[in-house]
């Protein structure tokens, strides 16, 4: 399976794009359109697409971008490190999630790497951002009496990620 999935380098916001056992041009075009159309007026806040040098990512595939002003910027042959937030966001995709599970199908892959852009997004910490998801804006509130309230968890893909929040 091959998974196309963005991310955005200011607030390290994850986009699944889509999955697919074989994955064409055509459909990495109709993958881009897809995120346009879902990210709207948002688009035009993004400045870049960092990309590599794969076939699959035609003229077609940067045009999507360019209409909406934002500059593709291809990566040097054989340099990963030029992409190192998304390369890195993968490998962390793959060792929290991939690594523990067996995917039996697209529609099973789908719903997993959805599952896991949820909690990447709505509560997976991330260093860059002071500890803060990424669709989180601000830190919540300092306990005054933990031993008051109760810890109540969520099971994410099965139990193999564990969310913890206190109980209002």
């Amino acid at each position: 399976m091959y998974a196309l999935v963005f991310l955005e380098h200011g607030t390290r916001r994850l986009h699944v794009a889509g999955v697919t056992a074989h994955p064409t041009a055509s459909w990495t075009v109709q993958q881009a359109r897809n995120l346009a159309a879902e990210l709207g007026v948002r688009v035009t806040s993004l400045r870049f697409l960092i990309r590599d040098r794969d076939a699959k990512y035609t003229k077609p595939f940067d045009t999507v971008f360019t209409a909406d002003g934002i500059e593709v910027v291809r990566t040097a042959p054989r340099a990963p490190r030029m992409n190192v937030h998304c390369e890195r966001v993968i490998g962390t995709l793959r060792r929290e999630a991939l690594d523990h599970l067996l995917i039996w199908n697209e529609t099973h892959a789908r719903h997993i790497l959805d599952a896991y852009a949820r909690h990447y997004n709505r509560h997976r910490p991330h260093q860059a951002r002071r500890q803060l998801p990424p669709l989180t804006q601000e830190h919540p509130a300092p306990m005054t009496d933990p031993t008051a309230q109760r810890l109540l968890r969520t099971r994410v893909l099965g139990g193999v990620i564990n969310e913890y929040r206190y109980a209002a």
